[in-house]
């Protein structure tokens, strides 16, 4: 058993409607600080993050306080845009998919959740304890995988969150086991 531990970026500074890419804002920075509180006495540890940049900057704090260099990783970056919907349609759309399941959602979507599933248990295949700076949907999509459920929005994962889970190479039944859910909150998505 190899333990993750998911951690859901700070608050960005933009929303998904007007910014591809933000950063964290003032807040973010605060929870992100706090995060090395809570995760500094576990490593140093290897850091895996989400090529975007409030995961990026999430990570940052703590690859500093374990002299370690976060490894990019495409695969846990957030759930594609959807073709054909504009920029300032998305958070509508988002919240409509997050209220069904990954089944009636068309195959690229399918596509992203195998390829971040794929993605965490290659980095447990490693052997080493890993923290992995990601995000809502896909952390969503590992407890799914984790307890079965086909839901898209199982938990309201509060930024930088840290959801813990184990990750048994021996066979793709039961290859996720979730060890502790992250804190929830009316997590605001824009």
């Amino acid at each position: 058993m190899t333990r993750l531990y998911l951690v859901r970026h700070g608050r960005a500074a933009a929303g998904w409607d007007t910014d591809a890419d933000p950063g964290l804002d003032d807040i973010g920075r605060e929870q992100a600080a706090a995060l090395v509180g809570r995760l500094a006495t576990l490593g140093p540890l290897e850091i895996v993050t989400s090529p975007l940049l409030r995961c990026q900057q999430t990570a940052s704090a703590l690859a500093e306080q374990w002299r370690v260099t976060p490894r990019v990783e495409p695969r846990v970056a957030e759930i594609p845009s959807p073709a054909g919907v504009p920029m300032v349609a998305r958070v509508e759309w988002l919240r409509l998919a997050m209220a069904g399941t990954w089944q009636h959602l068309d195959a690229r979507y399918l596509a992203f959740r195998e390829g971040a599933l794929a993605a965490l248990a290659e980095i447990a295949a490693g052997g080493a304890a890993t923290v992995v700076t990601t995000h809502f949907v896909a952390i969503n999509a590992v407890i799914g995988a984790a307890l079965g459920d086909d839901r898209l929005l199982i938990r309201s994962l509060d930024n930088c969150s840290v959801t813990i889970v184990d990750v048994d190479q021996r066979g793709r039944s039961g290859l996720f086991q979730l060890v502790e859910a992250g804190q929830e909150a009316d997590t605001l998505i824009r």
